[in-house]
């Protein structure tokens, strides 16, 4: 098996410790940097940062940098 089936993963629910449950999540860009993007996911009900996600940048976006 390889690498390649979970390289663009993406979580959809995320354990939520202030609400205490399992929540829907949104996934809100945070940072350009000049190797990928910084994502990170957001509780919909308090707010609450739950994680991030790091993308690498794409060869026809590195002309920006």
């Amino acid at each position: 098996m390889g690498d390649s089936y979970f390289e663009d993963f993406v979580a959809t629910h995320l354990f939520c410790p202030e609400c205490k449950m399992s929540v829907p999540v949104k996934e809100k860009l945070l940072l350009i940097l000049p190797d990928g993007y910084l994502f990170e996911y957001i509780c919909p009900n308090c707010g609450e940062s739950l994680g991030e996600r790091r993308v690498p940048l794409k060869d026809k976006d590195r002309i920006y940098f």
